[in-house]
Parts: C-alpha cells; structure tokens; sequence
C-alpha cells in the first residue's frame, strides 16, 4: 500500500468536521465581541452583529474608559488579589496540618472541608448577609472578599491535600533528621514540591473572584465598591443598551485575567493532574 493511500485511510473526516464544528462555535462569538466593539452605535444597529464593521472606531473603548470603568477595574484587582492571597495562605497551611497530623480530628477537618463542595452560595446567602450587617462589613470590599475565600477553600483544600500526598515520607523524615521543625518543613520541602497544586489553587480562586456576582450584587450598594460584573448595567439603561460600549467594557474585563492565565497554565494544568508542579 503506498504512502498516500495509507494517509487517506487513516484521515478522519468525522472528527476533521466536529473539530471544524467546534471551531465556528467558538470562533463566532469571539468574532462579534470584538468586532462589534470597533463599531459606532449607528452602524452596529443598521448592519447587525454579524456583519464586517463598516466605520473601524475605537470609540467604544474610549466612553468606558472615561467613565467608572477603572474604578470598578481596581475594586476587582484588589478583591481577586485578597481572595488569591487568602485562600492560599489557608489552603497551605490546612492541608499540610490535614497531611502530617493523620489524627481523627484531622480527618474530621477534611470531612468538613469537603462538605463545603456541597453546598451552593445561592442557599447560603441570607445568612451571610445577615453576618456581614452584623459585622458592620456591609458596602465594603471586604463583605466581597471573606464569603469568596470561603468558598473557593474547599476545593482548594481538596486539590492541595492530593498534591502533598505525593511527597515521599522519606523526605519529611530526611528533613526532621536536619533539625527541621514544621514551619521550615513547610516552607523549604512542601510549598516548593506542591507548586502546581498552590498555582492552580491561586488561578482557580483568582478566577472566581473575578468572575463573582452574587456576592457583589448582594452585599454591595455603592458606586465607589462596584466590581466589573456589576459595573457593566451602567451600560444597560431603561430604554436603550449600548452594545459596543458593553461589549468593549467585557473585552477589557478579559484581558487581565486570561494574560495571567497564559502564563500559569502549565502549572494550572500539572497541578489539576496532581503532578504537583514537580
């Protein structure tokens, strides 16, 4: 059999369709997101979302970032980077506690850990609204930021735990051998052989608190405490929406978080393959 003919029976034309399926289905909607962003109000409503931009302007972008965009860009910034910061510290230092320790009280710890997994923020909600009153936290970036930690730790525990039980029991005992004590071993064996788990721990947490609603829209009022989520109904009036405003408005929500996806995506993807970043 020649070469090309062995090359046509192995073509798989079934799989060359739904991958070129899958690619308009992705392709489409990224194309009217930013294809409708370089377009005025009055082209964009006489051609449609489909159509090629008849006037290329980047008006779009220059209305949002005149308004209240960067402050709602900055209230984010800092809930994602408290969040990350936060969930990280905790995740760390209660998966190694649950790792080393190995007592029923630790094993209940986890258990209830991953309890958290099962229950929806939507069901909680009420009562940590009416915590953060009583906090007098109410309308403030930290009302955004403890409920959003708190949620993203279980999962977080539960990745960290798997990373940590890949190292070697003989490395700990190499380490207690030199004098170490448990912060150090933490800190000079765990953290830097768990890499992977602790990035896709800080993506993961980063992720959700950027991309948060619920608490925001519940727990906040004011203008000067909105985050990007909520920030975009400014663009969303009683008798009108200004679509490429809106749509500039999420392009430029986009780019932060997914250039600091690019470059932790490796270790995002060993961690979630319980590789640990090794």
């Amino acid at each position: 059999m020649s070469t090309s003919a062995r090359r046509r029976r192995r073509a798989n034309i079934p799989a060359g369709a739904a991958a070129f399926l899958w690619l308009v289905i992705v392709a489409v909607p990224l194309y009217i997101l930013v294809a409708s962003t370089v377009q005025s109000r009055s082209s964009y409503l006489e051609n449609g979302p489909l159509s090629l931009p008849g006037e290329f302007t980047l008006d779009s972008y220059r209305r949002v970032l005149e308004g209240d965009f960067p402050r709602y860009l900055l209230n984010t910034l800092i809930v994602t980077v408290a969040c990350a910061a936060i969930v990280i510290v905790l995740a760390v230092t209660v998966a190694y506690s649950i790792i080393r320790t190995r007592t029923r009280l630790s094993r209940r710890v986890f258990q209830i850990f991953l309890l958290g997994l099962a229950i929806p923020s939507q069901a909680v909600i009420i009562p940590i609204y009416l915590i953060i009153t009583e906090l007098q936290l109410y309308d403030t970036l930290l009302a955004i930021i403890l409920p959003t930690a708190a949620f993203s730790l279980p999962v977080s525990v539960l990745i960290l735990v798997g990373s940590m039980r890949d190292i070697e029991e003989e490395q700990y005992e190499s380490m207690a051998l030199d004098g170490a004590g448990p912060a150090r071993v933490l800190w000079q064996l765990v953290v830097p052989m768990t890499r992977g788990g602790i990035s896709t721990v800080g993506v993961f947490s980063a992720l959700g608190a950027w991309n948060g609603f619920l608490f925001p829209l519940i727990l906040t009022q004011s203008r000067e405490n909105r985050v990007l989520t909520l920030g975009l109904y400014d663009y969303i009036g009683e008798f009108r929406v200004d679509i490429p405003a809106l749509l500039a408005a999420v392009v430029l929500s986009i780019v932060p978080i997914f250039t600091a996806y690019l470059f932790a995506r490796r270790q995002l993807i060993n961690g979630l393959m319980g590789v640990g970043g090794r």
